[in-house]
């Protein structure tokens, strides 16, 4: 059987994500998936970025990584994703890139694939889990499979994690987190093999 197909698809502002999805990305393809990695476009003007070193940098860092195009949701069997909490909810990068699906979702073709997810945010309690449920909202709308970690492993419980999906806080990606994203990227591999043999 050919290997599963997972798009671990990220929008990083600083890096955190970015880091994350790189993880997520190296053990996808340890557990035995193909794999793409990509980002979601910047949106922000380009004034605001430059307007800030560190925004800028980043972007700059990340030119060689394609940008996620819906043909990448059609191509893949399961999706990893992995972007910031802005007020509760993703970045609107993401957002934007999830809003031009119309078309694909409209024709199934988003159906019937994993997902998990991942998010960052400043603080502890900055609106982590609302994050990851709002796009496990939207992954129910597609008819995908969702397979978040759950309390599954114990590096869950010493990264700080909850059962909806790793977070981190910005600029804190540490060797635990390192841990608890792998396992969740082997885990997605895992069902989604599951579900590809089932078909």
């Amino acid at each position: 059987m050919a290997k599963p197909k997972i798009a671990v698809i990220f929008y990083s502002t600083y890096g955190t994500n970015l880091q994350i999805a790189q993880a997520a990305a190296k053990a996808a393809g340890e557990a035995g998936a193909e794999v793409r990695l990509l980002r979601a476009a910047e949106t922000a003007p380009s004034q605001v970025v430059e307007g800030q070193a560190a925004w800028k940098a980043n972007l700059d860092k990340m030119q060689d990584i394609a940008e996620v195009t819906p043909d990448d949701m059609v191509w893949a069997d399961g999706y990893f994703i992995s972007a910031p909490t802005r007020y509760g909810v993703v970045a609107s990068q993401l957002r934007a890139f999830i809003d031009t699906l119309g078309p694909v979702w409209s024709e199934g073709k988003l159906a019937d694939k994993t997902f998990t997810a991942t998010t960052s945010a400043q603080n502890v309690h900055g609106g982590q889990e609302s994050t990851l449920l709002s796009l496990y909202t939207t992954a129910m709308h597609w008819g995908a499979i969702l397979v978040p970690p759950g309390y599954t492993d114990p590096a869950l419980y010493e990264a700080g994690g909850n059962p909806y999906g790793y977070s981190a806080s910005a600029g804190s990606f540490d060797e635990k987190g390192r841990v608890a994203v792998a396992h969740q990227a082997k885990r997605l591999v895992e069902f989604t093999t599951k579900v590809r043999s089932s078909a």
